[in-house]
This record gives C-alpha cells, sequence and structure tokens, in this order.
C-alpha cells in the first residue's frame, strides 16, 4: 500500500512564503439561489480578508439581481423559474475567466441546475473546486466524461461519493461501514481511473487523493473539527494556496489542511 501516505504534520510550511505580498490572480465563487445565497457571500468575504487575490468574482443567478446592490467582482448569470442557475454555457464562460473556482453551493435542487453544474465540470478549463450541495448536485448528473476532466477537484463527504461512485457504476463499492483502509483503497483505484481529484472526511481522517496516491490527516493534527471542515473556510484555503502553488495538488492541499 505504497499509495497511502499518512500525514500527522504541515507537509511544507514553506509554501506559504509563495503566497504574494502583492494582489494578484482571479477567482470565481459560484452559487445561490433566490432563497439563500449567505455562503457565497461568506466565500467571497474570507478571500477579501484573508489572501491577496487581486479579483474576487460572486458568480450569482440573477433572480437575485434585486436583492443585491451592484458591487465590483459581482456577476450574475441566467437562472431558473425557480430561482437558481439555468443550463446556460455563461456559467463555463465565467469560470473559465478566473484562475480558480469555487462552487460553493446553496443551490436549487432541481435538474436544470444540476445540468448547469455538470457542464461547468465537464468543460471547465481552468481548476474548479466543488463542495456542500453542489456535489449532491453532480453526483444526479455525473458521467463518466465529466470524470475525465483533470481540472475537477471535488470536495465531498463520504454520503456525496457513495452516490457519485454509483451514479457512473463504478465496480469498487463505497460504504459508510468500510474501514479507513478500504475507502483509500477504493479512492486509489478511482483516481487512477479517473483524473479528478478528491477530498473528504472519514473516520477522524481527512482524505486527499490524486493520481492514486491518497494522503491520510488526522482530524486532531489539523486545525479543523468534523463541522468546520464544511463550512466553507477550508475550501476557500484550498483554493487560494493551489492558486499560488499550482504544481503539486496533494502536497498543497494537505498543507492547507493544517492552522
Amino acid at each position: 500500500m505504497d499509495y497511502l501516505h499518512k500525514i500527522e504534520e504541515n507537509p511544507c510550511q514553506d509554501l506559504y512564503w509563495n503566497i504574494p505580498e502583492q494582489k494578484q490572480g482571479a477567482v470565481g465563487i459560484v452559487g445561490g439561489n433566490s432563497q439563500s445565497f449567505r455562503t457565497p457571500v461568506s466565500a467571497a468575504e474570507i478571500f477579501a480578508a484573508k489572501y491577496p487575490i487581486k479579483t474576487v468574482n460572486l458568480i450569482l443567478p440573477d433572480a437575485l439581481r434585486t436583492t443585491l446592490p451592484p458591487f465590483d467582482g459581482l456577476i450574475f448569470l441566467p437562472s431558473t423559474d425557480s430561482g437558481s442557475f439555468a443550463d446556460d454555457k455563461s456559467l463555463t464562460e465565467a469560470i473559465n475567466a478566473t484562475d480558480f473556482s469555487l462552487m460553493i453551493g446553496d443551490l436549487s435542487k432541481n435538474s436544470i441546475t444540476a445540468k448547469a453544474v455538470r457542464s461547468a465540470c465537464q468543460n471547465s478549463e481552468k481548476p474548479l473546486l466543488i463542495t456542500r450541495d453542489s456535489a449532491d448536485l453532480l453526483a444526479t448528473e455525473v458521467t463518466e466524461k465529466t470524470l475525465m476532466n483533470e481540472k475537477l477537484i471535488i470536495f465531498a463527504s463520504m454520503a456525496q461519493l457513495q452516490k457519485l461512485f454509483r451514479a457512473v457504476y463504478y465496480p469498487k463499492v463505497l460504504l459508510l461501514s468500510q474501514s479507513l483502509v478500504q475507502v483509500a483503497e477504493a479512492l486509489h483505484k478511482f483516481t487512477l481511473s479517473y483524473p479528478i481529484s478528491i477530498i473528504t472526511f472519514h473516520s477522524g481522517q481527512i482524505l486527499v487523493a490524486k493520481n492514486g496516491n491518497v494522503n491520510v490527516v488526522p482530524l486532531e493534527k489539523s486545525g479543523y473539527s468534523p463541522i468546520t471542515i464544511w463550512n466553507g473556510e477550508l475550501a476557500a484555503k484550498i483554493v487560494a494556496l493551489n492558486l499560488y502553488n499550482p504544481d503539486n495538488f496533494l502536497v498543497t492541499t494537505t498543507t492547507a489542511l493544517f492552522a
């Protein structure tokens, strides 16, 4: 099992030195619907407050146009009648206009928005991290073609990954009752089959998988709890560190797990 690496200390503290003093780079935060948009707004605030990002685009459905006042970086895209993203190529275009995007959630659970999410994940030419309820929507429409996009990063719960595995009829079973070693083996084989990256949480461990390699960090060694790993702050940190250190996703993302 040379693909499995248990890491209890920050593997590369020096990565923080690569964060520039001057603002640079463009990040897109995708999410929201007419009834809820707090999560993407909070993510945009995290980027603005903690990282030297030159451009932070908040990408929302235009059903919110009359709810929010205009400001720099606010982008509205076509929405469905229910107030979430429509299945429109403008979503992919907005993601490709940035250096790195975070699809953070608060999306309506409908088939049209699910198709929009799948299309964006499948056609993104820039790194795209998808998490929270966005991962649920992706699982309802995902195809093997979607998972062939090496720019796609899925930060999902075990239950969400289980749906994803079933959706593409993956022969390796993923169960919530499995041991850490069994889950790591499944992620090892899945990320050899598909070039995506995966981040998840199981048995008190945060797992990061890429190209068949799986890094495992005990939660108590990280700076997070079972609740705070999902609130958007960790996802934003992963995006920021990988934006400035694009050459080794596995090491950079594992570094992000440590406070």
